[in-house]
């Protein structure tokens, strides 16, 4: 039995139980005992029948969103037919709704047309608006805009540690949560305790809303990392794995630089694509380590590093320092009277690097001398063979949701059919971070399905330095507001923000004294 048809049993057992604890009152309200067994319809009658706008029925099937919906339901239910009291509002609370089947059954309530939908105490005013505030604010970090921490640097200089982006969920099209049951707005763990925050006994099959745009080449996307639900993947080719939800694994922030159908190569560092060196945005700034040879007696001091030449990451030497800088960066060094050499440190080619994808002695490959490879569109057909295997034996069986996979040497079979090809079920993307020698990217872990994409940053709205001094230095004033794709030097929008804000609040207070 598919995941879908779990979930459409699941469905239908919770259409039975509300029609076996709800068609009583629905009587009782003046409605057929039909209409409380008609799916959607029914929670529309409901909806009459508890006074409450009818819109109120679209939260009740948008995952997440429904969970915090059904106490609601289940209070305002028992509350039309005179059940008021705290005790009466506990019992529902702790039996997840069941408390209505004995109000039903064995409680002769009457139904309260006329009751008030104010709220009886102040308490309960203000827990009605935080439920609402925490829904709304859940919808829009679900489906529309959430916020994200850059917490490494391996995109360093294009977003830095320390960056707080607001990335768009709609541009490449929401993703339905796959565990319904988890608390909103956290993901995999409850903070400060720890645990997890989800439930993997209910889960929905993966679907997408319709999205603006695909991802386009060299595009920095969110996404949730693959190689997460792998135990030990460039280390342990025995199959074991720690199976992790899609939409519960790791977020990470990388540069798309190789887009389904591509074919990709790293030669001395560089990415060439479709047998074309990449041109990547201006505000891509690649980054190698260099190893710098000093003149005698000369030194360069750490302000100068940082300041002039942008270095954030290096160390001192045998005879100068070993710098992680760009190639402009190298080149101004160069002509430093200090510098006597700048050599950027590539691993050359023909050397097996277990840590590499796809982790096989046939491909002796290094993080800068890599590939080709072919990156995998939906719809594309591969052949099966000894050579292929090991870029598509993870594909096939983890992401391409294959529900019976063995493989028996060069050998595939699912559904104990042996196949000798394999047409791919959706897209894959190739995820590279800009700090090229310092960044755990598709190198290691190899291809990101699109099933994993979470969405693409469009906006930095704070900024804050680690180990600056004093508040001034802490946030980094030049990155407020600031986008994260487009040409040219990011320009700030603070400014721009607070003058809205201002005229904003001056007009609303005005308008609210002229009204008074």
């Amino acid at each position: 039995m598919t995941l879908t048809q779990i979930w459409l049993l699941f469905i239908l057992g919770v259409q039975v139980v509300h029609f076996l604890a709800t068609w009583k009152l629905y009587v009782k309200a003046g409605k057929k005992a039909w209409e409380a067994a008609i799916p959607v319809y029914n929670a529309v009658v409901l909806m009459q029948i508890i006074k409450r706008p009818k819109w109120w029925v679209i939260l009740l099937f948008i995952p997440i969103i429904n969970l915090l919906m059904f106490p609601i339901i289940w209070i305002e239910t028992i509350r039309t037919f005179g059940k008021k009291s705290r005790l009466d509002t506990t019992l529902v609370l702790l039996t997840g709704g069941f408390y209505i089947f004995y109000i039903s059954y064995f409680e002769d309530v009457k139904y309260n047309e006329d009751r008030s939908l104010k709220s009886q105490s102040g308490l309960g005013e203000w827990v009605s608006s935080i439920a609402f505030a925490i829904i709304a604010a859940t919808i829009v970090h679900t489906y529309f805009m959430r916020p994200y921490t850059i917490p490494s640097s391996s995109l360093e200089k294009s977003l830095l540690i320390g960056d707080y982006l607001f990335v768009s969920k709609f541009h490449y099209g929401a993703r339905i949560p796959m565990t319904p049951v988890s608390l909103p707005m956290v993901h995999d763990s409850i903070p400060v305790v720890g645990t997890g925050s989800y439930s993997k006994k209910i889960q929905l099959p993966y679907m997408r809303l319709p999205g603006l745009q695909k991802i386009k080449r060299n595009e920095i996307v969110v996404f949730n990392w693959p190689a997460d639900s792998l135990k030990w993947m460039w280390n342990d080719h025995s199959g074991k794995f720690t199976y992790k939800p899609i939409d519960k694994k790791t977020n990470y922030v990388k540069r798309c630089v190789a887009i389904a159908g591509d074919s990709l190569q790293i030669i001395n560092g560089d990415i060439y694509i479709n047998g074309k060196r990449s041109i990547m945005p201006d505000r891509a700034k690649p980054q190698y380590y260099n190893d710098v040879v000093l003149n005698p007696g000369q030194k360069l001091s750490n302000r100068s590093l940082k300041e002039r030449y942008g270095v954030r990451e290096g160390y001192v030497s045998a005879d100068g320092y070993n710098l992680n800088v760009t190639d402009k960066e190298a080149d101004m060094l160069r002509n430093n009277p200090a510098v006597k050499s700048v050599t950027k440190r590539i691993a050359p080619s023909g050397i097996f690097d277990k840590r590499v994808f796809p982790h096989d002695s046939q491909y002796p490959w290094t993080q800068d001398n890599f590939g080709p490879i072919y990156i995998p569109k939906k719809g594309t057909t591969v052949a099966l063979n000894h050579q292929s295997l090991p870029f598509y034996k993870n594909l096939i069986k983890q992401y391409e949701h294959n529900s019976n996979v063995i493989f028996n040497g060069d050998d595939v079979y699912i559904d104990g059919e042996k196949i000798t090809e394999y047409t791919f079920k959706q897209d894959y993307y190739w995820m590279m971070g800009d700090n090229r020698q310092s960044s755990l990217d598709a190198r290691f872990w190899g291809f990101t399905p699109f099933d994993h994409v979470v969405g693409k940053p469009v906006f930095i709205w704070f900024s804050w330095e680690t180990n600056g001094q004093g508040i001034k230095e802490k946030i980094r004033w030049d990155r407020l507001f600031t986008t994260v794709h487009g040409e040219g030097k990011p320009k700030s929008y603070f400014y721009y923000f607070l003058v809205v804000l201002g005229i904003y609040l001056v007009y609303s207070n005005f308008f609210r004294k002229g009204k008074e």
